[in-house]
This record gives structure tokens, sequence and C-alpha cells, in this order.
């Protein structure tokens, strides 16, 4: 959803700073992303004005905005063994061994703490962070450092420190280096000449460090680089890519050293032998690079006598904040640039339709800021406005440069937002990746993902079928969000809306820049479906907030709605969120009672979306409350009437996800909701779920398309008995941001309940069995119908004729065809589970001979020709040969001692040569039956030589054909 509020309630989005914050449980990353730092500057040169202390004004501002957010704050001058800035300060300890085991401890929870010990005090104060801006500091504290500490923290603001000054005489000699650095690319190329190997050095490739990049192939498009990269993982080489900023050309690099030697030896090995195709050698040189390093040397050199504290805890954060200082100047350095600054602002208050236009900006202007972090928030903000297309566009490039990088949250949101643009085989490779992550932890390689998952069979089958439902696009929807319909009184309708209906200048939301909610009735036509004349709704509820999702008691004279936390003031947490809450009100002589609070509220996580059961004695909504799942779960209570509840109870699992579940809408059978966890064709999708007395809820089901689309679907509301309904989407074709549409689903004839189903098994160990084919066919072996076993290895024949013979064929390679024939029932389901045979499964070895096993070949009595089951049983044999090409074999037959001797001979003789030909008639080459021979009752099996009695059965054991592999 574009802009969405609907973002306050469908993540459940609730006010921040100035609104509502926009995800329940969405982690807001750092503001300052530890970025790769690169050097550009060709002067780089310290001066006094370098060292700047914070101005008066800036001061002040500073503390108002750290009172606004209720941050404690402490100014420290002459603090020599800090830097100027403002410090994220968790703890301050006397002992400088407890203010070790704490910072021990923040590490645990991935947090990069420094201790700095003032040096008069003696005091040691561990910092999580340090900025050279209060803006940047402020956020960090009101983001709990991108949730990762919720403790309490304070910002300590150090001015006049005389560290600043302790390298600003650094000379450097430029050229010095630049001619030590062109004679080093003279012997590379040299080398490079001797060993016929390509090599080209590049001058300034922003966005690479200086080295040796092996490169296996440039291009231009970057799905060619997309496919080419994936060919590379299957031959197990891992490679990055790089985007030339002025061809634009792509250059997929296997691996990068600094050591031209290592370079070369490495092409001349083709990578120990992994690689056996082109590769050439790119020696990126910038001086400027080469230059800023031996400031930071020369740091390393000093960096004692500035602050030997920071060098206990964390090296890397010292010369981080040191060489910021120094390379000041260079605006090129570093991409925390202020438009930057301010998009991180932005992001941290989830305004995010502002901040994904500045890092729009950001990313357009400088090749060089496409880090992971600033790519990551780019692709976030257009995500949580649901502009999948531009989501899609940087999660895309995100995947390209940094997939080893990515989390699993970062995989969930590329996969949906693939969905959300079409690309649904991508999304389903991703999925399968993210199940994996999620299953077992960060693993990013994507081998054996061809197999289909049992997500993928359903996504399959929701995108290959479509219900006939006529949608109707509403009158009353605006150019901003409409949504959360929900039936009112015989006729109306009541729902949400940000449509400016002010005569004057409006307030909006900061989030998406549109006017706050409000609840609107409008007129529902009973016939058309259409919904016109929209009002505002009651004084009494409406406030200068956000109003949204309300539902009413039976006899309507008791409401239930979604209100900002909401006194006099906007009310927050202790993160700063404003969170929502669900009001009640009653109504007294025609009109609405101002909103009360239900006492399962809280100030500290959000509840809304509520519904009440046909019979109002249960209410479901929505809430982020401890016991949650997911983001978002869906909850019940007990209505006992007075403002009285029972205690929420979570749904479980079988509907709640690790994800968002929301909108939910009770009818008299079943519970309708929305969510982005259920497998679903794109964004939010409805979900509906039979309720059973006794069994409670059932499966959960897609409610499929149209009513789901790739975008966001939502806000389901359905007359159970005349199948009319409304619904929200942001799909295309739309009016606005969201808009509500009407449907009608056509009512179902009385179903044909003749059916056969069953499963495909492998007889042995009982394996399903899928992708068999299961053929249909009447009593004359006349195919009707045919389908493919899905997943789960079932199948089904539906709207078929009541006590009617059918024939079941089922085909899949290298097994045998199974036939078996059925009658079906008068509107029953006919089970018919299909066990299947290996075909290689009938060769054997007996008495150290192979030989192929089939059943019993039966003649009838003195005749030697093919009976149709002897066929069924020789067509196993003509299909093992058919499997195993080169195989020969010979045939011997056999009879009992019954009859005499020689005509038993002449008769098996006959009968071995009826099968030789009936295998000839059936394909088999000649030359692959070395012999066909009779030897009636010389090899009998036992002792019924007719010297004694023996059963029947005895003798049958003596009647046989054998088959002899006599070559594979």
């Amino acid at each position: 959803m574009n802009t969405k509020l609907i973002q306050l309630f469908i993540a459940i989005l609730f006010l921040t700073t100035i609104g509502v914050s926009a995800h329940w449980k969405e982690s807001i990353e750092k503001l300052t992303s530890s970025d790769e730092i690169t050097y550009h500057n060709t002067n780089i040169e310290v001066t006094d004005n370098d060292i700047e202390t914070s101005k008066p004004n800036t001061d002040v501002d500073f503390r108002r905005m750290a009172r606004e957010y209720g941050i404690p704050t402490r100014l420290v001058k002459d603090f020599t063994a800090a830097q100027n800035g403002y410090y994220i300060i968790a703890g301050v300890y006397g002992d400088r061994a407890n203010a070790n085991k704490f910072a021990q401890k923040l590490k645990l929870r991935r947090l990069n703490p420094i201790i700095i010990t003032h040096p008069v005090s003696k005091l040691n104060y561990v910092s999580l962070a340090q900025h050279e801006n209060w803006q940047e500091a402020i956020s960090s504290c009101s983001t709990a450092m991108s949730g990762k500490y919720r403790s309490e923290v304070w910002i300590m603001n150090v001015q006049g420190s005389k560290s600043d000054h302790i390298n600003k005489k650094i000379a450097i000699d430029r050229n010095e280096f630049k001619e030590n650095s062109l004679k080093t690319s003279k012997e590379f190329i040299k080398a490079a000449k001797e060993y016929k190997i390509a090599a080209r050095i590049v001058p300034g490739f922003k966005g690479l460090r200086n080295g040796y990049y092996i490169v296996a192939g440039v291009f231009g498009n970057i799905d060619n680089v997309k496919s080419f990269r994936e060919k590379l993982r299957k031959k197990n080489l891992a490679s990055k890519v790089a985007t030339h900023p002025e061809s634009g050309l792509n250059y997929v690099y296997i691996k990068e050293s600094k050591d031209w030697e290592a370079a070369i030896n490495a092409c001349k090995s083709n990578l120990n032998g992994n690689y056996n195709d082109k590769l050439w050698i790119m020696n990126v040189f910038d001086p400027n690079e080469v230059a800023a390093k031996e400031i930071l040397n020369s740091l390393e050199k000093n960096k004692k006598t500035v602050s030997e504290p920071f060098n206990k805890v964390n090296p890397e954060n010292f010369k981080e904040l040191t060489i910021s200082r120094i390379l000041k100047k260079s605006a090129s350095i570093f991409t925390n640039d202020k438009l930057l600054q301010k998009a991180d602002l932005y992001f941290s208050k989830m305004w995010y339709a502002e901040a994904a236009e500045l890092y729009e900006q950001v990313l357009e202007s400088n090749p060089n800021n496409q880090s992971f972090k600033i790519i990551e928030k780019a692709g976030d903000s257009h995500y949580y406005n649901t502009n999948m297309e531009r989501a899609y566009y940087w999660y895309d490039k995100l995947y390209t440069n940094y997939q080893n990088e990515m989390s699993a949250e970062n995989i969930f949101k590329y996969a949906n937002s693939s969905k959300g643009t079409g690309k649904y085989a991508r999304a389903k490779r991703l999925m399968r990746l993210y199940d994996r992550e999620m299953k077992k932890g960060n693993t990013r390689e994507l081998e054996d993902l061809s197999r289909a998952t049992r997500d993928e069979i359903i996504l399959d089958n929701l995108l290959g079928a479509e219900e006939k439902i006529d949608l109707l696009n509403l009158a009353i929807n605006s150019k901003y969000s409409d949504f959360s319909p929900m039936f009112y009184n015989d006729d109306e309708m009541v729902f949400s809306s940000a449509m400016d209906s002010s005569y004057f200048n409006t307030r909006r939301y900061k989030y998406n820049d549109q006017p706050y909610l409000d609840l609107y009735v409008a007129k529902i036509n009973q016939e058309s479906q259409e919904v016109r004349d929209a009002i505002k709704f009651s004084k009494k509820i409406n406030t200068k907030y956000h109003e949204a999702a309300v539902t009413f008691s039976p006899d309507n004279q008791t409401m239930y709605f979604t209100r900002n936390n909401y006194g006099k003031k906007l009310k927050r947490d202790k993160n700063g969120n404003n969170n929502l809450k669900i009001y009640m009100s009653r109504k007294v002589d025609g009109e609405w009672t101002e909103g009360e609070e239900v006492p399962f509220n809280s100030d500290d996580y959000s509840t809304g979306h509520p519904a009440l059961s046909p019979d109002g004695k249960q209410m479901y909504f929505v809430s982020d409350m401890p016991g949650s799942i997911g983001m978002t779960d869906i909850f019940v209570v007990d209505v006992f009437g007075d403002g009285q509840f029972s205690e929420p109870r979570n749904l479980g699992p079988e509907i709640n996800t690790e994800r968002k579940e929301m909108f939910p809408f009770i009818s008299d059978k079943k519970l309708y909701f929305s969510s982005d966890g259920h497998v679903g064709i794109g964004g939010l999708d409805i979900y509906e779920v039979a309720y059973d007395s006794e069994a409670g809820f059932l499966e959960v089901r897609n409610a499929g398309q149209p009513v789901n689309s790739k975008k966001d679907d939502f806000s389901y509301i359905v007359d159970e008995e005349t199948q009319k309904g409304f619904f929200a989407s942001n799909r295309r074709g739309g009016k606005g941001d969201d808009d509500i549409y009407s449907f009608q689903r056509l009512l179902p004839e009385e179903a044909n309940e003749n059916a056969i189903a069953g499963v495909v098994t492998e007889l042995v160990t009982g394996e399903i069995l899928p992708e068999a084919l299961v053929m249909l066919l009447d009593e004359n072996n006349i195919k009707l119908k045919e389908v493919v076993t899905g997943e789960d290895g079932s199948f089904v024949f539906e709207d078929l004729e009541s006590s009617t013979k059918y024939i079941l064929k089922t085909v899949k390679d290298t097994y045998f065809i199974d036939e078996q024939s059925l009658i079906t029932m008068e509107n029953e389901l006919v089970q018919a589970d299909i066990s299947m045979k290996k075909l290689k499964e009938l060769i054997v070895i007996e008495d150290g001979i192979k030989k192929l096993k089939i059943d019993m070949i039966f003649f009838d009595f003195d005749k030697f020709y093919i009976r149709n089951d002897a066929a069924s049983e020789l067509d196993k044999l003509v299909e093992v040969m058919n499997e195993h090409k080169t195989m020969v074999i010979k045939i011997e037959s056999h009879t009992d001692s019954r009859g005499k001797r020689a005509y038993n001979k002449y008769l098996s003789d006959k009968r071995a040569k009826s099968t030789r030909e009936y295998l000839i008639s059936q394909g088999i080459s000649p030359d692959r039956i070395e012999s066909a021979i009779g030897y009636g009752e010389e090899r009998l099996l036992n002792e019924c030589d007719g010297t004694v009695r023996c059963s029947s059965a005895k003798h049958q054991l003596n009647r046989r054909s054998e088959f002899i592999i006599v070559k594979m």
C-alpha cells in the first residue's frame, strides 16, 4: 500500500513522535551505519578549523529535544581522553574491571561498547556509540539502539577536547606515494604479460578499494550478471559485483587481493583448478586512498597518547572516531552527510514516505553511497509504504551486491516484493532460502533449491485458479486511504478514511503525508453493492488523531473502535511510541457516548481491529502484547457485559505466524483475517478458516484470486447468506492509496460428490510419490481424465457417474505401470490408494545367478499362447529391459512332472518360444534374447517327481518360466 495508513493497522501501525508508530515490532535500523570507508579527497590537510565545539544555539536545541524525548543529558568539557561529540552512555563505573565485565556482556548482545576513562575523576564511562551531531544521538536513544538495548541510557556531550589536535600536523608526501605505486603497477603489468594473463589498471574505480581483482566477466545487463553468478555458484565459486559509476558496466570478480603476486598466482593456478575459463586482473589504483591510509597508520602510532581506554575494549571504534575527525573536510569520504542524516532521522521516526525520497537522492547522487545499510533502508522505506516496485529494485540490488550479508528478514522482504511485482518464480526460490535460514540459521547457499516445497505447490494452485467473483471499486473511495469497512444497521457501512474533507488546512500524518484517519458512514445499495453519500461518523468518536477499524454489537447499541493512545495529548511508551488502543462507546438517546478504554489495553503495547462475533459474546482483536507468536497476533476475549471481559487468549500457531495477522472478521461459519505470514499471492492476503464447535478452527485457506492480488488485500467482511461483502486493497487500477471494493460470489450449485481419490506410494517403503501420472479410463480402456499427483502424492477425480466401473492406470518413471479397476458409489468418495513397485526390484540373485523375477506366467492347459494376464507380467519385463538398454537375457520354461516326459519338454519349449516372440513383438531386439529353451520336468524345484503324492500348489511351483540375465 503506497503511503498507507493502513500500515498503521496493517503492520499494525502506531504513531511515533508526532503520529502513529508505523509497524508493530519492526526493528528500526541504526541511524549511523558501519559502512566501509573509502577515500577520494585529493588534498587531505588538517587545520584548526577542523576542531569545533558545539555552538550555543546547538546546545539549546539539543537539550530541548532531549527533554522532549525524556533522555537525560550531561555536558562535559576538557575530557582529554575523548573526542568532541555525543556519547550514548549505558553505565559509569569506578572500577575498571567492572566496566570491562559490563562491556563484555554488551558485546554478547552484538553491541560494540567502548570504555572512556576520565583523566581526573578516573570514572569509566561505557559508551554504546559516538555521534558527531546530536540528532543522530537522540535518534539512537529513541530507537533503543535499533532495539538492541532497551535499558536506560543517557547522552554525554563532550566539548573542548584537546585530543583532536594530536594529529593535525601530519604531512603527506603524495608524490612519493604515487611514484612507489606506479613502480608497483609496472612490475605487475610486466609479470602479467610474462604469464599471458590479461591485465588492466583502472585509476579510481569508485566503490572499490585499491587492489587486484580477478575478473571472470563484464556485463551491461544485470540479468546476465545474475545468470553468470548462478553458474559460478554451481561451481562452488563465490563472486561479487562492482558497477562502474560512469560506464554502468558490471564487473563480476571472484577474488580480491592487495598483493599483485597473489593475484597472478591465483590466475596461473586457475583458482586452484576450480575455474578453467578465461580470467583477467583489474588493478584498481587511487593515490588518494593510499594517502588516507598513511594518515591512519600515523594515527595508530599515536593513539595510546590520545585515549588509552579506547583500545582496551574495541580498537576499531577508536580508529573510526579518529579518522572521521582527521578527514572531516572531504564530503565524499563518508556517506552520512546531511541529506543521509535527515533520511536516517525520518526513518527512525517511521516517516517512510519522506525517508524513501531522501534515500533515493542519496543513492543517485553518489555511487559510493551504495553501502549495505543505505540500500537496505531505501528498500525498507519503500516496503513499509508498499511501493513494491521500488522496494524490489533496491532489494534486488542488495541481493546482487551483498547476498552473503542478507538476513532472513531481508530475504523475506525481497521475496514479498518479488511477489508484489509478479515475479513469482523468484519469490518461490527466495522463500525456500528464507525457510532454510529460519530453520538452520544463516545458510546463504542456494543449492538444492530446485525441489518444489509444499508452500510453492499451494502458491502455484492459487495462481492457477481464479474464482468467478464480481468486484466493484466503490464511489466513496478518495485519493487517500479508504479501508476497514463494517456493516451497520441494515443498509449502511462504516469505514475508515483519510479523505481530506476539511475546508481549511488539514493536519497531516508524517508517516505517509496523508490526513489523519476518521470514521465515515455511507448508504449501501443492496442490488448494485454500490456505496454512496459518505458523511463523517459521530463527533464524539472522531478526534484530531486516528480512528479506524470499528465493530458493532448485534443490536447496534454498542461499538468498539481503534484509536491512538490519546487523552488530553498523545501518550507514549518507554520507547517513545504512541500505541493503539480499543475503545468502547454506547448509544444513548440516539447519540454515541465518549469512548472508554477496554481493560486489556496497555500503554506498553497496542490493541486494535476489534471484531465481535454474531452473538456479541466474543471479541477478536489484534495485538503485539506479551505472549504474541509474531509481530502482531489475533486474540479473543469473552464479552461479559458492563465493560467486563475475560483474559485475552491467543488463537495459536494454526492461525498466527511469526509475522503479521490482522483485520479479523468473524461470521457464524468462518473467521476471516489478513496475513503476510501464510502462503499468499503477494503482500497481505485474505484468509478464511472454518469453525467447528468440537474441533475448533480447521485448516487456514487462502481466499484466492481475484479477492487477493499481488498487493495488499485486507479488512474483508461478508454476509454468508448472500455471499456479498466488502474488502480493501491497494491493487493497481484503484482511485487512491487503499480503496474499498464490493464483491459478490456466485452461490454454488448442489455438488456432485461422486469422486475417486487416493495417494500414490512406493510399495516397499511407503514413501509418497509426487509427479506420478494417474489416468482415469472407462471399462473399454478409453481415457477420460488424467492428473499428476501433488507433492503429497495425492490425486482426485470428481464429478463422476455413480455406480460406474472405472480403471485407474498409474505411470511413473522407473516404476511398473499399475492398473486397478473400481466402481463408484452413490454420492460418495471412493478411496483408491496405489502402491507402485520399482523396476530395479525385479532384478534378483538366486543361487548366485542374476535373474528377472516377475509373478507367475500362466498358460491354459496343454496350450502355449500368451494369455492377457501373462502379457501383463511380461510387460513388466519389457519395462525393465527398456530401462537397461544393454541387458541380454535367456528364457527357460519348465513344467511339472505330470504327463509324459517327452511331451512336457515339447510343450515347455513351445511356451519359451511364445514368450520370446511376445517380447520381440513389444520392441525388444531379438539379439537381446540369447536363447529360449524348454526343459520340461528336468529341473524340478521340489520332490514332486511323480514318485510321491503332491498337492496342486506344489506342482504349481514347478510350472514356471525363468529369465536369466546374461549381460547387463
